[in-house]
C-alpha cells in the first residue's frame, strides 16, 4: 500500500480488511502516522509467510532538522532542547554521516511499541514515565545527505530490519552537538518491493495483490508432482532432492504455484506452513 501521512498503520490494515472482505490482513512493518509511503500488507493465508520476509531492509527518505531535540525523535512531540547548528562545517556533517554507516547499538525511541517489562514502552512514556530502551544492534546499509539546506538535512538511508530512521535522526544530531528530530519520512522500498508499485488503500482489489510467493523468493525451491502436492498439502514430508542449508527453509511450489515452506529434517522436507488450497 501507498500510505499517505495521517492515518496509522491500522487504519490502513482496516480500510484493506472492509475492501476485500478479509480480515486476516497485516502488514511487514508499522510507518508512524506522519510518515508515508511503501506499507507492504499481507492478506489472507500469505500473512502465515510474514517471518519469512521479515528481515527484508527498508529504504527511506527523509528530512532531519538539526538544532531541536523532541521527546518523541520528530515533529509530533514536544521540545526538550534546542541548540545552535551554525557553526557545523560541510567536513563535520561528512564525518558525522560516515560514522553511521555500518552496524551500531541504537536506543529505540521511548515512544516506541519495544516492550519494557512486558508493556509498550510509549505507553509509559505517556504515564510522564522515564523511559530509555535497551539499546540494540541495527545496520545503516546506506545513508546519503541529499541536500544539506541547514537546518534541514534531507537524506536517503536503507536500514536493517527493527532500525527506527527517528531515532538515527537523533543521534545525528547527539553526534554533531546540536540535537536534531524527524520531520519528514517516507519508505520507498522494502525487500525488492517498491513504492512505485503500490496502490493507495482506497485503490486497493483484489486484482491489486501479487503473488504470495514474492515474499519467499530469496528461499530454496523444490518443485513437487501431484502426489507429493497431495502429502505437502495434508502436512506429510517429502523427500529431499538435495540437502538444504542448515536452519534454512525450502519453498515448495508445484509449477508456479507456492504450496508451504518446509524445514529439512534429515533427508526429509517437512511443512512448517502451508498456503495452498486443498
Amino acid at each position: 500500500m501507498a500510505k499517505p501521512a495521517g492515518p496509522t498503520s491500522h487504519d490502513v490494515v482496516d480500510i484493506v480488511r472492509r475492501a476485500l472482505g478479509e480480515q486476516r490482513v497485516g502488514h511487514l512493518g508499522t510507518l508512524d502516522p506522519f510518515a508515508k509511503g511503501l506499507l507492504v500488507l499481507v492478506v489472507g493465508r500469505a500473512t502465515r509467510l510474514a517471518p519469512f520476509a521479515g528481515e527484508w531492509p527498508k529504504t527511506y527518505e527523509g528530512v532531519i532538522r538539526l538544532g531541536v531535540t523532541t521527546d518523541t525523535d520528530d515533529l509530533t512531540g514536544a521540545v526538550v532542547a534546542t541548540a545552535p547548528w551554525t557553526a557545523i562545517t560541510p567536513a563535520q556533517l561528512a564525518d558525522v554521516i560516515g560514522g553511521f554507516r555500518g552496524t551500531y547499538e541504537q536506543r529505540p525511541p521511548a515512544y516506541s511499541a519495544v516492550k519494557i517489562e512486558g508493556e509498550r514502552a510509549y505507553r509509559r512514556a505517556r504515564r510522564g514515565e522515564v523511559v530509555k530502551p535497551e539499546p540494540r544492534p541495527v545496520e545503516i546499509r546506506e545513508l546519503e545527505i541529499v541536500e544539506a539546506a541547514v537546518p534541514d538535512l534531507q537524506f536517503r538511508a536503507t536500514v536493517s530490519a527493527g532500525t527506527y530512521v527517528r531515532s538515527l535522526a537523533r543521534d545525528i544530531g547527539a553526534k554533531l552537538g546540536c540535537g536534531a528530530h524527524l520531520t519528514a519520512l517516507r519508505r520507498t522500498a522494502v525487500g525488492p518491493l517498491l513504492l512505485a508499485d503500490a496502490v493507495a488503500p482506497e485503490a486497493v482489489t483484489p486484482a491489486a495483490l501479487q503473488d504470495a510467493a514474492v515474499l519467499v523468493a530469496h528461499l530454496a525451491r523444490r518443485q513437487v508432482d501431484k502426489k507429493e502436492r497431495d502429502a505437502v498439502q495434508h502436512g506429510r514430508a517429502i523427500p529431499s532432492v538435495r540437502m538444504a542449508d542448515a536452519g534454512q527453509p525450502t519453498a515448495i511450489f508445484e509449477g508456479a504455484e507456492l504450496l508451504a515452506i518446509a524445514d529439512q529434517v534429515g533427508d526429509l522436507l517437512k511443512p512448517r506452513v502451508v498456503v495452498a488450497d486443498d
